[in-house]
């Protein structure tokens, strides 16, 4: 629209005119007679100086007076602004009711997680998208994932008002053409791109084979994943381990061919797999079986109080051997309370716990080479179970405390919320080293068995590779090998 000027507000052209000349001439005449009759007053009167200097005096006081005058009003505050005319509301700026006005400015937000499914044709994101923005939701990334029966599931990370119910959210993309929707709080996390975040699962990965399992469970958010072995302990074939080479995909489950023999089952209830994640993950676990077993080999020399020096490093199946002759020196009292069962059938189990793929296990051995302790980290499904034992000879010499540090700075640093033992009360190295964690602690008895859960969300213990304790709460000297 083009601005018009009144008729009134034009500037008129100036005429020049004969009578302002004479005017202005007369002016200069007259200034120049009373200047020349001050001048000879000055000069020849008998109060010429006089004259001189309060004339003098009056304009530094008129200059004074200037200055003040002009300070004390350049300091004045600006006069109050007329308020301006509300201005015409723009397109997509309401809130939502379609109304047109202007949403307040948002002081705090929340994020969210949010998939929907929406027909695979032109215009459905961008309903989905104007949908949100009439909510005032900013959309700070975005994933499609197409599904092969047609049409896509869209995957959003939001920031939305901390006003704005989720409900509503909901009811806003369903309106804009989304079905099946589901929505979860997020955190800053999950702002790290996508690419970004698999090559970091995947160099995780490839470090140790003991991070398989929880790159799948970062990689597919919430779900269940169960390792599940070949053969069972008494060596017969293990119902469900077959998986086909390329996996095998059921809307909430997934069934991958695990490379260390056997398969892996994750499951989702709350949410179906896409054949995106599907594929995501078999490229972990394809990875995983090129690369072959692999346990990062750092290890601490620490010195108990009495003078002796173990070594602390992560323990795998070539070290099942000196596992087993471990457990001969063992009394049957010690191996019944890490067992909970036959002592005979001990030997059965290492094959299972020293395997990466179930966890993660710590070894303490002599200067001679001995292995005398053992400390495990087991995935269980959802949750995570600790474990220890101690050589007889080597007991009560804060080995056991140690370990159980470690593998809790291990369960900090894989993101778990908890971590159990399974014990009895009568085990009291056990209890006293749970105690000592410094942790809030849950304590339940069942038939004898009494089982300590910590809760890791208030831990005082650092996450840091390579799962190294403050030197103040390490009761003894450590040197770090490589």
């Amino acid at each position: 629209m083009t601005d018009r000027t009144p008729a009134s507000a034009a500037i008129r052209p100036h005429r020049h005119h004969w009578r302002r000349d004479l005017v202005e001439l007369a002016a200069l005449f007259c200034a120049v007679a009373v200047a020349d009759g001050i001048a000879n007053l000055v000069a020849h009167g008998p109060e010429g100086p006089v004259l001189l200097v309060a004339s003098a005096v009056a304009l530094l006081i008129t200059a004074g007076f200037h200055t003040w005058w002009a300070r004390r009003h350049s300091h004045a505050p600006p006069p109050a602004d007329p308020a301006p005319s509300d201005p015409a509301p723009r397109p997509g700026a309401g809130t939502g009711t379609g109304t047109g006005a202007v949403a307040p400015a948002v002081t705090s937000a929340t994020l969210w997680r949010m998939r929907t499914t929406v027909r695979d044709q032109p215009g459905s994101l961008a309903a989905l998208c104007t949908a949100l923005a009439g909510n005032g939701v900013d959309i700070l990334n975005l994933q499609t994932h197409p599904l092969p029966e047609g049409g896509t599931v869209d995957e959003f990370l939001l920031r939305a008002p901390q006003e704005l119910p989720s409900g509503d959210l909901t009811r806003a993309v369903a309106r804009a053409g989304g079905h099946s929707t589901w929505i979860e709080r997020a955190d800053a996390h999950d702002l790290v791109d996508t690419p970004t975040r698999l090559l970091g699962l995947a160099t995780r990965t490839a470090l140790d084979a003991a991070e398989l399992p929880l790159a799948l469970r970062q990689l597919l958010g919430r779900c269940t994943i169960h390792s599940i072995p070949a053969t069972t302990l008494s060596g017969r074939p293990n119902a469900g381990a077959d998986a086909p080479v390329e996996g095998l995909l059921e809307s909430t489950s997934m069934r991958l061919r695990d490379p260390s023999g056997g398969a892996i089952t994750i499951e989702r209830p709350h949410l179906p797999f896409t054949p995106t994640e599907f594929a995501r993950a078999r490229a972990l676990v394809e990875l995983d079986a090129r690369l072959g077993p692999r346990v990062p080999r750092s290890q601490d020399v620490l010195t108990l109080p009495e003078g002796n020096e173990i070594t602390v490093r992560r323990a795998d199946g070539d070290d099942v051997p000196a596992a087993r002759a471990m457990h001969d020196r063992c009394s049957e009292r010690t191996l019944g309370l890490r067992y909970h069962g036959p002592v005979a059938d001990a030997d059965r189990y290492l094959g299972h716990l020293l395997s990466p793929r179930f966890g993660r296990t710590l070894a303490a051995t002599t200067a001679s080479g001995k292995l005398v302790a053992l400390g495990h980290l087991l995935w269980d499904g959802d949750e995570t179970e600790v474990a220890l034992l101690i050589e007889d000879d080597w007991q009560r010499r804060g080995i056991g405390s140690e370990l159980l540090r470690r593998l809790v700075a291990m369960a900090v640093e894989a993101g778990c919320d908890s971590v159990y033992a399974v014990t009895q009360a009568s085990n009291t190295g056990m209890v006293a080293a749970m105690r000592g964690l410094g942790l809030p602690l849950d304590y339940q008895i069942e038939e004898g068995t009494l089982v300590i859960t910590a809760r890791l969300d208030a831990t005082p213990v650092p996450s840091q590779l390579p799962y190294e304790l403050p030197r103040a709460q390490a009761p003894y000297e450590r040197r770090e090998q490589r």
